[in-house]
């Protein structure tokens, strides 16, 4: 299991897809997608930032960019809806 600690911010963002988020249970990701209490993704690397972890660790001007990267990095599937990457966007990402 995952030692990630899930922010409030990414509770909120999770809300507004009606999904529900859990520290995930593969310990190479932060968190599972829950939707109508099946998982349906594991997403952010845990080796790796976040939108939301950047911003606590080395302010907004580098998450910012890194945001920026990200989004360009993963542009072709960003808006696949129900994948990995999109609930990774939406969440680690918004």
């Amino acid at each position: 299991m995952s030692s990630y600690k899930i922010l409030k911010s990414q509770l909120k963002n999770s809300k507004k897809l009606n999904v529900k988020i859990a520290t995930s249970t593969n310990p190479k990701k932060k968190l599972d997608v829950i939707l109508k209490n099946k998982k349906v993704a594991s997403i952010g690397d845990i080796n790796y930032g976040d939108y939301h972890t950047y911003i606590k660790s080395k302010g907004k001007t580098f998450a910012v960019k890194r945001k920026e990267a990200y989004k360009k990095r993963h542009a072709k599937t960003l808006d696949k809806k129900g994948t990995a990457s999109y609930y990774a966007d939406k969440i680690l990402w918004s």
